[in-house]
């Protein structure tokens, strides 16, 4: 008999396990008996072949319509095409040089087929296939039954791998398993199959109804499992110490909110209180806040700042490039005023100072930013990467302020919150909406605040598709429309997903992952692609050699970078042309036109990133999104749900929606299986709601589970595994 943890090659051999390892990374019983089930073939119901397309790993029920021999041209050897019907369509079967199967593969014969659909001249087909024959006077169901129970599971597969032949390893490891323990007691199973049930029920069902029960269960251990890993990390933050920072009367909050030249909205109003009574407490806030596109998470960030000022502590905001960093230091700074000169020639006496710290700093600016840290005097810090490497060091780091959190690791958001003297508060900040059962999945561990309200004044943006293939003259129409709206004192943006012809890394990760909604990107396609560098000299001398161009992209310097931006800021850039380095942060009110080339290209979240650098001052804005894909492709459809609303939320449900979880939780490192098993974020809704709750309550009771020990055991299991490590992002 065998247990769960027991190594695989105890019960199917040194070889099938090894293949089993290399193919898929099992190890154990319990890994082989958690490759569950894509889908289900009906005992005795053939396979519909026309649902077949080329690519598809299967295992299929047909019955043998014909079988021939004939030679190969011009070359010695033969080739035997076996034609299987399953009643509505047909498929070919061909093996070369193996003329003996002809005796086995006889016309009528039924068996089960397994292999990758290939077309050749037309024709699907399954070269070399694995097969099991059906034997004579035996019924297809009652073989269907001997071979997978009484319905026939069909498993994610691979060509050396295929579906028939992982279900033989799953049915000769259930055969020896001992019961498994039932981690979980009655009440909170709510009339479920225990765990052993569910693990046979749904490689082995009885019947449809019996694999869709053993199904919810297996989602609900799942997504009760992540909301207890969530949960105890709550608890375990919870138990740090950290110093309270508390408003002061008379300080920097109080002066900063009386010379803000407007009102915050009721939303800011909202999570600043929010986060005001994290930071009043002893231990370390958590929080994640997400916002639209100009719903001012800055502002709501700065107040928290200025709050740790106030009590004598430091806030060091991280941001992922340069670019960004730059611009937070001038922005902040501009609403700061005199509060943030202090030191200097009519700065207030209750000024602090903004230190910014990143690589391109030379020597002498460097030295001097790290004492302004060490030594206090600088309250808030701006930085990138750089803000982690050793030699920063904090005289009372209070606040950590991560910006774009995707775009870092948990490793560097601990190397920076090591930095304080006490676990210092944490505030991450998105403007990448979240759907809702995403931010309990992989933000669960966070208290979440959430900016729908834009502010006032803000200006609304129409969006348009220029399908370039149909049209190419709306493409002229775009450069027309740029330069008349420069002639009104306006600017713009253009977007393209490369640097140069030459460049390797242009694309970003938002961007494979379009890719792989597309089908793989081939080295002509990237050819055709839009570049910056080509694009701006084509521009530049010819239709928008009438006004100020430039250009803007990873590769240049960050002073080069810099520069740049603080001219287009200043009025003196009438047009950028970019790469997505401009898709976060970047400020500009008197742009009102964008234009994004080869916008499929593109994710959802990313477009709706890049559109709200437009139509952040009084004028209206304008995107454009060039493309030359077919209407009716998915690209398509994604730039049209781009077109019809401004709802971030909306369109990250879409975005989810469209593509695997994989993409958006993570992937294993062995290879592209999603970082969930049957859990869906979205399907799920009310299961990760209700088990999130039972959650919260259980380790509330139990912090450490020693009342649930089977259930403690399973969750160190899933904290050690990678599959879990999609959690890390918050």
């Amino acid at each position: 008999m065998a247990g769960l943890t027991d190594r695989l090659s105890k019960s199917l051999g040194d070889r099938t396990a090894k293949a089993l390892n290399t193919t898929f990374g099992y190890t154990t019983i319990g890994d082989l008996l958690r490759h569950y089930p894509r889908r289900y073939v009906l005992r005795g119901e053939l396979t519909d072949l026309n649902q077949l397309k080329e690519g598809d790993e299967v295992t299929i029920l047909a019955k043998i319509h014909s079988a021939t021999t004939r030679a190969i041209r011009g070359r010695k050897g033969s080739i035997l095409e076996v034609i299987v019907t399953d009643g509505k369509g047909r498929l070919a079967l061909t093996f070369f040089n193996q003329a003996w199967r002809e005796k086995d593969l006889r016309v009528d014969r039924e068996g089960l087929f397994a292999g990758k659909i290939s077309v050749y001249r037309g024709v699907r087909q399954l070269s070399h296939p694995d097969y099991l024959l059906i034997p004579d006077g035996v019924e297809s169901e009652e073989a269907a039954g001997e071979f997978a129970g009484k319905i026939l599971p069909v498993y994610p597969a691979t060509s050396k791998f295929p579906s028939w032949k992982i279900g033989q390893c799953i049915r000769t490891v259930l055969d020896v398993l001992d019961a498994i323990p039932e981690p979980l007691p009655d009440e909170l199973r709510f009339g479920l199959p225990t765990l052993n049930e569910a693990l046979h029920g749904i490689h082995l069902p009885e019947s449809q109804s019996d694999a869709d029960l053993a199904r919810k269960r297996l989602i609900f251990d799942e997504a009760l499992s992540l909301q207890l890993l969530l949960a105890r990390r709550r608890e375990q933050h919870k138990s740090l110490k950290a110093t309270p920072r508390l408003v002061r009367s008379g300080g920097l909050l109080e002066l900063f909110d009386a010379q803000l030249p407007f009102e915050l909205t009721n939303g800011q109003k909202e999570v600043a209180a929010q986060i005001q009574s994290d930071m009043d407490a002893d231990h370390p806030m958590h929080r994640l806040l997400q916002g639209e596109v100009g719903s001012g998470k800055t502002i709501v960030a700065l107040r928290a700042a200025l709050t740790v000022v106030d009590s004598g502590g430091q806030a060091a905001l991280l941001a992922p490039t340069e670019v960004l960093a730059q611009q937070h230091f001038r922005s902040i700074s501009k609403l700061m005023g005199d509060l943030a000169s202090a030191g200097m020639l009519g700065g207030s006496d209750r000024a602090t100072r903004i230190s910014k710290l990143t690589g391109s700093l030379n020597s002498a600016e460097r030295k001097n930013a790290l004492a302004e840290i060490k030594n206090g005097s600088a309250g808030i810090v701006i930085g990138t990467h750089a803000l982690l490497t050793e030699g920063v060091d904090f005289a009372d780091l209070g606040l950590v302020i991560i910006d774009e959190q995707h775009r870092f690791g948990v490793e560097q958001r601990d190397a920076l919150r090591a930095k304080g003297n006490l676990p210092p508060h944490v505030l991450v900040m998105t403007a990448t909406p979240i759907p809702r059962t995403v931010a309990m999945t992989v933000f669960g561990d966070l208290d979440i605040s959430t900016l729908r309200e834009l502010p006032k004044g803000r200006a609304a943006i129409t969006t348009h598709i220029v399908d370039e293939s149909d049209k190419p003259h709306y493409l002229e129409r775009a450069w027309t429309r740029i330069v008349e709206e420069v002639k009104t004192g306006a600017q713009a943006y253009i977007v393209a997903p490369r640097i140069s012809a030459q460049a390797s890394e242009e694309l970003s990760q938002e961007d494979l992952i379009t890719n792989a909604l597309l089908g793989v990107v081939t080295a002509e396609d990237k050819q055709s692609m839009y570049a910056v560098d080509a694009l701006f000299e084509q521009l530049a001398s010819g239709p928008l050699k009438s006004v100020r161009i430039a250009k803007l992209h990873g590769q240049l310097s960050a002073d080069e970078k810099d520069l740049t931006m603080q001219k287009f800021s200043a009025g003196e850039i009438d047009v950028l042309v970019a790469t997505t380095v401009i898709e976060v942060g970047v400020d500009v009110p008197n742009a009102t036109v964008m234009v994004i080339m080869d916008a499929d290209r593109f994710g959802i979240s990313q477009l709706h990133q890049l559109r709200g650098r437009i139509g952040r001052g009084e004028k209206p804005g304008l995107c454009l999104l060039v493309t030359k894909c077919e209407a009716e492709s998915v690209a398509h459809q994604r730039l049209d749900a781009i077109a019809q609303t401004l709802d971030g939320f909306e369109l990250a449900r879409i975005d989810l929606d469209q593509r695997r979880e994989g993409d958006v939780l993570g992937t294993a490192q062995s290879g592209s299986r999603s970082a969930l098993r049957l859990l869906r974020v979205l399907r799920d809704e009310q299961l990760i709601d209700q088990s999130r709750t039972i959650a919260i309550e259980i380790i509330a009771k139990d912090p450490k589970l020693e009342k649930l020990p089977h259930l403690r055991e399973e969750l160190n299991a899933l904290e050690a595994d990678e599959r879990s490590d999609f959690i890390e992002k918050a």
